[in-house]
């Protein structure tokens, strides 16, 4: 979890107990349980793919790293759908990488042909700036695999010189606050910053006792550790499906320093957008 309000948050310890009950398990494991353990634990290992222009992939880390400037990453489907409809271009933009992964809540593959409800994690390069990357996330990462994304995603680029700017949306019943939620006018954007974070914010920032969970947090937390000026902008929403008015609440982020010089003439990005929710319609009714 990050929060980065300055207060120490001590976590409930098991130390001792867990030792306890490990060794208990290891007594009663059997040689089957033991090669179950390490299939489960090898099937949740993490893949990242690397498409080089020459058509070539490289795996992991291997390589050398990239020069990145700015790398902006969008978690969940309407993050995801905002980069599509006001960001991305496929003249513009080349997919140079792909997520393989797989947990009890999703399962993606190395297909570059997705749609909006797949769960999926790809990565551009501008095409004009190759130190510019953008990361779709639409699958969840389990809390296992998080350090796992963070190595093999960030350890392929040099941190020096690099800003990070992740999107994020949230249930708003999380939001804590003095007032009642259903007052709030939903949905709304609230930015949370690593100290070396020093341009304007587009959105009032997180308050206190606030905090974020998941993969933002841990991008943050890791961006905070290497000292990597690094925003995230969460938005609070009550809808969870892909939704107009949730993707639109990011729109205020065009206009930062970041995204202004990547937008897309935003009457045809309007058009793209609603061309996406009709095609995630149509798709969800031809499986209802």
């Amino acid at each position: 979890m990050a929060t980065f309000f300055g207060e120490v948050v001590v976590a409930p310890s098991r130390a001792g107990v867990d030792d306890e009950e490990s060794a208990e398990e290891a007594c009663e494991e059997t040689p089957e349980d033991r090669e179950i353990r390490r299939e489960l634990k090898k099937k949740r290992e993490i893949d990242v793919l690397w498409t080089l222009k020459s058509g070539a992939s490289s795996e992991g880390s291997a390589g050398e790293a990239f020069v990145c400037s700015k790398f902006i990453i969008a978690m969940g489907h309407n993050a995801a759908a905002f980069l599509s409809s006001f960001i991305l271009d496929s003249v513009c933009w080349e997919v140079v990488g792909v997520v393989k992964l797989w947990n009890e809540w999703c399962r993606t593959s190395n297909t570059t042909n997705v749609l909006p409800t797949d769960s999926f994690c790809l990565f551009y390069r501008l095409i004009s700036d190759p130190t510019v990357f953008l990361c779709q996330c639409s699958c969840y990462v389990a809390e296992d695999q998080q350090f796992q994304w963070l190595e093999k995603v960030f350890g392929c680029m040099r941190k020096e010189g690099l800003q990070v700017t992740i999107l994020s949306t949230c249930p708003v019943a999380d939001y804590k606050t003095q007032e009642s939620t259903l007052t709030l006018p939903s949905p709304f954007l609230k930015a949370l910053k690593t100290k070396e974070f020093k341009e304007q914010v587009c959105c009032p920032l997180l308050e206190q006792p606030n905090i974020v969970r998941d993969l933002p947090a841990a991008v943050l937390s890791y961006c905070q550790v290497w000292q990597i000026p690094a925003v995230l902008y969460q938005c609070y929403t009550d809808v969870i499906k892909l939704d107009t008015v949730t993707i639109e609440a990011f729109k205020p982020l065009l206009s930062s320093k970041i995204l202004k010089s990547l937008v897309k003439d935003v009457s045809e990005s309007t058009k793209i957008l609603k061309k996406l929710l009709t095609t995630n319609e149509t798709h969800n009714n031809i499986y209802i």
